[in-house]
């Protein structure tokens, strides 16, 4: 099975536990990706065919400071007409030369690498849906209709620039759409669907299509994230992670500040661990941990809450401790995520871009002290125990109908009927 990723930690790390877990079982697994960005990503000895790498040419900015700076829908619009629609011009030649080579039987393309679909296609190849965020699961664009028709007019624009026909939406495949969560923490917004589907797992009746496979979180091996003082952890006091993620870390030259004081308000009963930047985190205060980068997975089970920036992996690998959290979006589908956390009763939303120390206080005092957010919490990792993670993943990929071992076929042969997504 052949993996297609963009060059995001967020969107690679749970291919690696689906990987690992279809390797077990004999399977040959590979990647393809901009391998400067996704090659440290993967554990030693991966197989890994670059495709998209930068240069001056493509111009695909994901991630990059001009993005880094926006927020709302100036930073989604910059999003697909910046990064995501040049991202997939840039890959495809190399999707196409890892699947020729490779011959996989199945593509398993992440919903931010549209390449991947639009290879698969091409060579008569099943292909898999990798969310590893649930924000485009639930209709994001209902509430700004404009905005999801102009994203919908850029998708259309690349696929008949690839000479693709029409009427299908690479997001969603109609084979398979692997979810990394559950509708404990989504809800039932899904995608308008006929059919009235029960799902016992979750402890409410859903109506996602079948092909929708709700598995949960996937925790693979990560690379090394250096030294951490766990002896400083204090076991009289709470224990809090503060985290912005990998891409957003850059961003909160004004939001640990706020953090800081917030932390001082609590440092006789809560001890907070701020990964972040040196040259941004300030001067901290003995009462408080702080690393550029912190082993997140291990330091889960010895924490009490989560504040973070409502990335869907740090979201996700709290709440699967039965952790609370206090989530200050910043952008992209982050306030989706956010509004999920908050729904579902399990944290508290507060601003990224004002935020207040007294607001942080309190956020961060709900968590800790309301035993509803636990409550909340743990239901939702009980969903995501049962949903089965990677073993639940590789049994639904292992289903598919393989393609073409031997001749794949040309370019521009794939089926054309309608495979319109949600």
């Amino acid at each position: 099975m052949l993996f297609v990723v963009p060059p995001l930690a967020g969107h690679v790390n749970p291919t690696l536990a689906v990987a690992a877990e279809l390797a077990a079982r004999g399977h040959q697994v590979a990647w393809t990706g901009p391998s400067a960005a996704v090659a440290p990503l993967l554990p030693t000895g991966s197989l890994l065919y670059p495709a998209g790498d930068r240069d001056a040419a493509d111009g695909h900015d994901l991630g990059g400071a001009r993005w880094r700076d926006l927020r709302g829908i100036a930073a989604l619009r910059f999003l697909w007409a910046e990064a995501l629609i040049p991202l997939a011009r840039a890959m495809l030649p190399g999707v196409h030369t890892a699947v020729e080579a490779f011959r996989p039987d199945v593509i398993v393309a992440d919903q931010q690498a549209l390449a991947g679909p639009l290879v698969a296609r091409r060579h008569g190849l099943p292909w898999a849906t990798s969310a590893t965020t649930s924000a485009e699961i639930i209709r994001p664009f209902d509430d700004f209709p404009k905005v999801g028709e102009w994203v919908n007019l850029r998708i259309a624009a690349l696929l008949a620039e690839c000479g693709a026909p029409g009427g299908w939406d690479p997001r969603f495949s109609p084979h398979l759409v692997l979810v990394f969560s559950t509708p404990a923490l989504i809800g039932d917004g899904g995608p308008e669907r006929t059919e009235h589907v029960q799902d016992a797992a979750n402890g409410f009746a859903g109506r996602y299509p079948p092909h929708y496979a709700f598995v949960g979180p996937a925790f693979g091996a990560r690379p090394p994230a250096g030294d951490f003082p766990w002896r400083r952890l204090d076991p009289r006091r709470a224990r809090v992670l503060v985290s912005l993620g990998t891409l957003n870390r850059a961003a909160g030259a004004r939001f640990y500040p706020a953090v800081l004081r917030a932390a001082d308000a609590l440092a006789d009963r809560a001890q907070l661990i701020l990964a972040a930047p040196a040259d941004l985190a300030g001067d901290i205060p003995p009462h408080m941990l702080h690393q550029e980068y912190v082993p997140q997975l291990q330091l889960l089970p010895h924490l009490d809450a989560v504040l973070c920036h409502g990335g869907h992996n740090t979201v996700c690998e709290a709440l699967a401790y039965g952790l609370p959290l206090v989530v200050a979006p910043v952008r992209d589908d982050q306030p989706i995520v956010a509004r999920q956390v908050a729904e579902a009763g399990a944290g508290v939303r507060v601003r990224f871009g004002r935020a207040r120390t007294d607001e942080l206080h309190q956020a961060l005092t709900a968590v800790l002290d309301d035993p509803a957010h636990r409550r909340a919490a743990r239901r939702i990792q009980a969903s995501f125990a049962a949903a089965g993670g990677a073993a639940t993943a590789a049994d639904r990929l292992e289903k598919l109908p393989p393609g073409p071992r031997t001749g794949l076929s040309a370019p521009g042969t794939a089926p054309t009927e309608n495979e319109k997504g949600p």
